[in-house]
């Protein structure tokens, strides 16, 4: 049996998920970060349940796609993951694909049949962060997209508990 090392595991606590048809959602609660994952990163993703080695996820990636996908694809979207702190256990990378580089690896896989993994990110504004943007000392100033009581600190109007115009 391969080290565990080699077999990555996808994290799942502390986190939403939303799959949509050709992407996957993913909010980070432990450090305000929202990820979209396109298909073949999410794929990829969900096939690493710490019992599937690089080759294996390949494998079970191009049945379920029905292309040549291989090593190199799926070590191209754990690298993603393990950046963006989505999986709990990383993969080592293999012998063959050892020091190259993300660049390298993109120019090594050129066109191919299976879209490319794509994983992007940004990072989310932390509860304090949105009310200090809200925060107001003069009456009837709170901006647009904040939460409101009534008309009382609103721009324009508190709508559903919203101010907005």
């Amino acid at each position: 049996m391969q080290h565990s090392i080699h077999l990555p595991n996808a994290r799942k606590e502390n986190l939403i998920i939303k799959e949509l048809d050709d992407e996957t959602l993913v909010y980070d609660r432990e450090n305000d970060q929202a990820h979209c994952l396109n298909s073949t990163a999410a794929r990829v993703w969900q096939l690493c349940n710490g019992q599937r080695s690089l080759t294996d996820i390949a494998q079970f990636l191009a049945e379920q796609t029905e292309t040549k996908a291989d090593d190199r694809i799926v070590w191209l979207a754990l690298d993603q993951l393990q950046k963006f702190n989505l999986l709990d256990v990383a993969a080592q990378a293999p012998v063959h694909l050892a020091g190259l580089n993300r660049r390298q690896l993109v120019r090594n896989v050129g066109l191919a049949a299976l879209a490319l993994p794509v994983i992007m990110s940004i990072a989310a504004p932390t509860p304090a962060q949105t009310a200090s943007q809200c925060a107001c000392v003069l009456p009837n100033c709170r901006p647009d997209g904040c939460p409101c009581a009534g008309n009382v600190n609103c721009v324009h109007k508190c709508n559903a508990g919203i101010c907005g115009p």
